[in-house]
């Protein structure tokens, strides 16, 4: 079974405006449709509620890796299992990683997560299922948002 989600974009926006993006909290809540209660910051816990559509009753609680400036971003963030009735800083965690590549038109942005073996079976497959498919709606959404802003 895969323990990585991987998905690579082409987005036709610069480096820099691509890195905004990722790191500003404003503009990472307006694509990936979250509240945050302030920057990221590496070695920090960044907390906040989501916003998008059905979700927003979930907490977002990540902690920041790396912030390697205009190259890459990762957090580590928790699987939210709100059936289990445990608490969310005890869930298990998965690794986030943002690279961007300078490309002739733009950026190549490459998503990946990893460290679904940590989430016990069944919910494993549920959560790459839907990890999945979330990361391909939120790979359109800074697409659309780094092109119209």
């Amino acid at each position: 079974m895969a323990d990585r989600i991987v998905k690579t974009i082409e987005l036709k926006a610069p480096v820099s405006r691509v890195w905004r993006a990722l790191t500003d909290p404003d503009e990472f809540g307006q694509w990936f449709r979250v509240k945050l209660d302030g920057p990221f910051r590496p070695g920090a816990l960044s907390t906040g509620t989501m916003t998008f559509p059905g979700y927003e009753h979930y907490p977002w609680r990540a902690v920041v890796e790396r912030m390697d400036h205009e190259q890459f971003l990762s957090f580590r963030w928790h699987d939210f299992d709100e059936e289990s009735g445990v608490d969310i800083s005890k869930q298990p965690v998965t690794l986030v990683e943002f690279r961007l590549e300078p490309t002739n038109e733009g950026t190549r942005l490459t998503i990946t997560e990893s460290g679904f073996e940590a989430i016990p079976d069944p919910r494993r497959i549920e959560v790459l299922r839907e990890n999945t498919e979330g990361w391909n709606i939120q790979a359109d959404n800074i697409a659309t948002h780094v092109s119209s802003t």
